[in-house]
């Protein structure tokens, strides 16, 4: 069996930076224990893989550990494998997933993805995670995952993770985003998953459908610019429309090629 392969990387402008996501097109679904193995030889935080339906595609994501309910910067490099490689030329394409439909239009070389918002509620952190960072919140939130908010972009930057404790704690499919108003930008985050073969995420689309909506309510603005503060970096473009979240960025293609499954 021979599957065509996409490494795309999303939320940048250029490769090497922002989340490089896996993306294999598909004719049928194969087992999804085939897929957690194609995804975990991928070796990247997610590899999308889809079905053209015609008028929808059928979108599904995978760790090197588990399927995803959702996954922003993969459904962003679908997007652009689709529009870039398989002349996909329809205005809007529609994606089928674990949470619904969701929307992605293109303008300008950014993608803009449809997504359900998430808002955030207050909480209380477990004591495995407070343990296993070195500088504590001022406040916690959380939806799917924990939403720690942070003084200042400083705080963000220097936070470490001692994993061999954050590791004791099971959060699938969710993980935890350190966040705080920027310098450069209206906010920026960073994003851990524990018990996850890559720790640190280096931009994690999903999470805004918490960010944004948290993020427009403190500061009274319904559109915002966000940098995730990664080694690799990612820059994205957001907007908050009550119940849906506009994730917004670009990509670039590092590399194409092809498997073989015999």
């Amino acid at each position: 069996m021979k599957l065509e392969l996409f490494q795309i990387d999303s939320f940048t402008e250029e490769i090497f930076h922002g989340n490089p996501a896996c993306v294999v097109p598909l004719k049928r679904w194969l087992p999804d224990e085939l897929l957690l193995k194609i995804a975990k030889e991928n070796a990247v935080a997610e590899t999308a893989f889809f079905i053209d339906n015609g008028s929808t595609i059928h979108l599904r994501w995978f760790t090197p550990e588990i399927e995803m309910d959702l996954c922003g910067h993969a459904t962003l490099a679908a997007a652009h494998c689709l529009i870039s490689h398989l002349n996909y030329n329809k205005s809007r394409i529609i994606f089928e997933t674990q949470v619904g439909e969701l929307n992605v239009d293109i303008k300008d070389g950014i993608y803009y993805m449809d997504f359900p918002s998430r808002m955030p509620e207050p909480s209380t952190l477990p004591d495995i995670i407070i343990k296993s960072l070195n500088i504590q919140p001022m406040e916690i939130f959380k939806s799917r995952d924990y939403v720690l908010l942070y003084k200042s972009e400083e705080d963000i930057k220097n936070i470490k993770i001692e994993r061999s404790v954050f590791d004791l704690i099971n959060l699938d499919p969710g993980g935890v985003v350190v966040t705080a108003t920027g310098t450069d930008s209206d906010f920026v985050s960073r994003y851990f998953t524990p018990q996850s073969t890559i720790l640190e995420d280096p931009v994690t689309g999903s999470a805004y459908c918490s960010l944004i909506p948290l993020w427009s309510s403190r500061l009274g603005k319904n559109k915002l610019f966000s940098r995730q503060l990664s080694k690799r970096g990612g820059q994205l473009y957001c907007e908050d429309k009550n119940e849906r979240v506009i994730v917004a960025g670009k990509a670039r293609t590092y590399s194409m090629g092809h498997i073989w499954i015999e």
